[in-house]
């Protein structure tokens, strides 16, 4: 049986168009392709942790619109419960989402709507809930008042606190204390302590600094190379876990936070819970898209007995 997962976080639309050349102003041009989907790194995860077998409560904002719509069938699919306020005077969020055809490259503008607007107030409003979470995950798309009281209740309430600190930005201070796993890519690791993060050892390196910034454990996912993980006991590196020929990478961090969660929530030990989550990760990156294309539990579990 899982504890209870609490996820803190924003949804999106994604809205990505795919052409030869970005439009200079003024201009109009022909794109090649449209696609529209969820996205939001908070919801990501969550629909990841829901898949992987998690009891997952997620906690946001959304206009009454279309996209609130879309956000509410997507949840209700990957069994995710929504712990939501609705609102008239403001829109759920969306990406616009330019990707250059021939080299993939991308450039992208996010409005996260309401969900920009997340407050400590709708954090109190659930103080219960996250204080009887197994495990709270946050990220840095919301406001951070917001995900650092998410935190400190987590904390009060017994529950394993993961920050996912994405997009890269400025903490507070203290905020770094209250994590039981900081989960940061190479990039956000670098921007965290001004260390590069270019390899397993430099990683190591980085993960010392942000110990000494008083998380319980730094948990730096790196690619294909898998994921580097330190506490004040010991180190462990994990390799990533192949599922198959890749085909878009979007989601793969979503996936690996999503997957860690429900496995830390289940009992699993940090080195077990990191290759659940590699294992979660490698499927993902094998379809396209970010929410659809999270992995089922027995997807996952037989990934693991190969």
């Amino acid at each position: 049986m899982t504890g209870k997962i609490v996820i803190l976080g924003v949804f999106v639309a994604d809205t990505a168009y795919r052409a030869d050349r970005a439009p200079r102003m003024g201009e109009t041009i022909l794109g090649n392709s449209f696609k529209l989907g969820p996205g939001g790194k908070g919801s990501n995860q969550s629909v990841a942790a829901a898949k992987a077998g998690g009891e997952v409560h997620f906690i946001t904002r959304l206009g009454r619109d279309t996209f609130a719509e879309m956000a509410l069938a997507t949840w209700k699919s990957a069994g995710v419960i929504p712990e939501i306020t609705q609102h008239d005077d403001s829109y759920t969020g969306a990406a616009y989402i330019f990707v250059e055809e021939a080299t993939g490259n991308n450039a992208i503008i996010i409005c996260p709507g309401v969900a920009g607007s997340i407050s400590v107030e709708d954090i109190e409003a659930r103080k219960d809930l996250i204080g009887s979470a197994a495990v709270f995950v946050t990220q840095l798309e919301q406001p951070m008042p917001a995900a650092r009281r998410g935190l400190e209740i987590a904390r009060a309430g017994g529950a394993k606190t993961i920050l996912n600190p994405a997009p890269a930005a400025p903490l507070e201070p203290g905020m770094l204390a209250l994590c039981d796993y900081l989960t940061p890519n190479e990039t956000e690791a670098e921007a965290l302590t001004d260390l590069p993060v270019t390899t397993i050892e430099e990683a190591a390196a980085a993960a010392d600094k942000l110990l000494s910034q008083g998380i319980g454990a730094a948990v730096i996912t790196l690619g294909e190379r898998g994921v580097l993980f330190r506490d004040a006991k010991r180190t462990v590196h994990v390799p990533a876990i192949s599922a198959g020929p890749v085909v878009e990478t979007t989601g793969a961090g979503d996936a690996f936070t999503g997957g860690f969660a429900t496995a830390l929530a289940e009992g699993m030990d940090a080195a077990e819970a990191i290759r659940f989550g590699c294992a979660t990760a490698g499927i993902s990156v094998t379809r396209p898209g970010t929410a659809p294309s999270m992995p089922s539990r027995v997807e996952i579990e037989a990934l693991l007995k190969r």
